[in-house]
């Protein structure tokens, strides 16, 4: 896959879950969010005010931490489509 179209992707599965509504299990949101972030060059803090969810937040960052940003897309697209595009075509 090239780049813009691991970038189209990448937008495409940022969309779909923005749009999703049913809950997912908070080890596959904190890997998306890792993932999102690396993908983003986003290196800032987490910014809950809830220490317990940062602590969460950045662990999971840590343990993404040797993830590049392509492959962090392309995980984050696996994710996507695993637990949320899949899942949809069984409903």
């Amino acid at each position: 896959m090239n780049e813009d179209a691991l970038d189209k992707a990448f937008k495409e599965a940022v969309e779909a879950v923005n749009r999703y509504t049913d809950p997912l299990p908070a080890d596959v949101l904190l890997r998306m969010y890792a993932y999102f972030k690396i993908a983003n060059k986003n290196f800032a803090n987490p910014g809950s005010r809830k220490p317990l969810i940062n602590a969460f937040k950045t662990n999971a960052l840590f343990q993404a931490r040797n993830v590049s940003e392509t492959d962090a897309k392309k995980n984050y697209i696996a994710l996507v489509k695993k637990y949320i595009l899949d899942s949809k075509d069984k409903k």
